[in-house]
């Protein structure tokens, strides 16, 4: 069966650095991709030659089986953008929103107020139709977007950073409905964000990206797998200290310094503790709190790039909407 995605030697370069370094990836039909990578790792750019707003440096990809540069019209016919940054009118209402967007993308006039219709139920949006966008909450105009990616039925659907800036349940919510709008129209969704939750929750496969090129790809679980220990979280009076005498009395290596607390990565986390109060006991450090629990998507992705996520999800101009800005320029 031919994949729904396929980039083949993909490969961006500014002046004498790569952004994107002769990538070879495969996404399966049907299902939810996720790529993860601090900022400048070149997901955003890898994303944005897929939907044919970059042109390569060199090397080409495969989308819905037409390639980017000779087919890029094809290409662009059959896949679904949703911005990071907000990309609809709010001085239309949402059904006129979805109207507009019927038209650009050729829509028989025959089928557009039934597709918009079945649009607006599926996103929970029937009642708010006819308001301007101005009266949306953050987590609705989002939810506008996602029904509008998906109205001219395309095969892929692209989501650059989907929940930035919404709250915790908003977020939910919208998790929820990019599930339900990928089964409802048998979609492949390829994901970027720096959410670790998010990317755990959605996504059949993660792909890590640093510096241009995939670092690891796999199931989250997998993923989780590779660690093969448990992370021990420390609260005490002189982290430092204890950092230094776990891994020379103790041998555990694998310790970080992360807000504010000290992380040990251990093979067993219950038979560690007790070792770790010890040491500190005998040290005259005082151990506040303890806290064992398995590896997350957090911990992997420092394991394969070095740094936090965190570090690196400070607002700047990124993501699919930055780069289509600076291409049109």
């Amino acid at each position: 069966m031919p994949h729904a995605i396929e980039t083949l030697k993909l490969t961006k370069t500014y002046s004498n650095f790569k952004a994107v370094d002769r990538l070879d990836i495969t996404v399966e039909k049907g299902e939810i991709f996720g790529l993860l990578g601090p900022n400048g790792a070149g997901k955003t750019t890898t994303v944005s030659m897929l939907c044919t707003i970059l042109k390569p440096t060199s090397g080409t990809a495969i989308v819905n089986g037409f390639d980017i540069i000779r087919q890029a019209n094809h290409v662009r016919k059959s896949i679904g953008i949703v911005f990071q940054d907000p990309s609809i009118d709010d001085r239309l209402t949402g059904r006129e929103n979805l109207y507009m967007h019927a038209n650009l993308y050729g829509v028989p006039a025959s089928e557009q107020r039934d597709r918009i219709a079945r649009i607006l139920k599926l996103v929970e949006l029937e009642d708010r139709a006819d308001n301007l966008l101005r009266t949306y909450s953050g987590g609705m105009r989002r939810r506008l977007e996602l029904g509008r990616g998906l109205l001219h039925y395309p095969k892929v659907l692209f989501l650059d950073e989907p929940t930035v800036g919404l709250d915790p349940q908003t977020r939910d919510h919208i998790w929820k409905y990019i599930k339900e709008l990928k089964e409802a129209h048998d979609i492949t969704v390829v994901l970027t964000t720096h959410y670790m939750d998010e990317a755990d929750r959605l996504s059949d496969r993660i792909a890590i990206m640093d510096h241009g090129k995939i670092e690891v790809l796999d199931t989250p679980s997998k993923l989780k797998g590779t660690l093969e220990g448990d992370v021990i979280t420390v609260q005490a009076n002189d982290l430092e200290a204890l950092s230094e005498l776990v891994t020379k009395w103790l041998g555990f290596n694998k310790t970080r310094m992360i807000d504010g607390a000290l992380e040990i990565t251990v093979p067993n986390g219950k038979t560690a503790m007790p070792r770790i109060i010890e040491i500190a006991a005998h040290n005259n450090i005082y151990v506040e709190s303890l806290l064992s629990r398995e590896p997350d998507l957090e911990d992997v992705f420092l394991h394969y790039t070095g740094r936090s996520i965190r570090e690196d999800s400070t607002k700047e101009l990124h993501g699919l909407a930055a780069i289509h800005r600076r291409a049109i320029r």
